[in-house]
């Protein structure tokens, strides 16, 4: 079992930025990706960013040049730099990790974009 712990989320102004941290503990080892999705109030889950075991990330064409996936493998930590952010950004963040053929979640932290 892999525990997944969010934090960093809150209310920011549109334009500002906001950075999310992922800490992993448990069965930690072989741990394949880790990344982030979101959900807005009556919408359905998508993917926000996802970073392999080597680095090679990925982002949702919404967040390109704007958000930066990274993770600390050291720390079993991943991490999630959003810049410029806008009201659309708006809903609660999730972890997740991938490891051994199964998806791990977070419980998830509330992103709020408004002036």
């Amino acid at each position: 079992q892999v525990q997944l712990v969010e934090s960093g989320g809150g209310l920011v102004q549109p334009g500002g930025s906001l950075r999310l941290s992922c800490a992993a503990s448990g069965s930690i080892f072989s741990i394949n990706t880790m990344g982030w999705y979101r959900q807005a109030p009556g919408k359905q889950r998508e993917l926000v960013a996802i970073i392999g075991s080597g680095g090679t990330a990925n982002y949702a064409d919404s967040v390109k040049g704007r958000f930066t996936i990274s993770r600390d493998n050291a720390k079993n930590t991943a991490y999630l730099q959003m810049n410029s952010l806008k009201p659309e950004d708006t809903a609660v963040y999730y972890c997740n990790v991938a490891r051994l053929g199964h998806n791990y979640w977070g419980r998830g932290t509330q992103v709020t974009v408004s002036s």
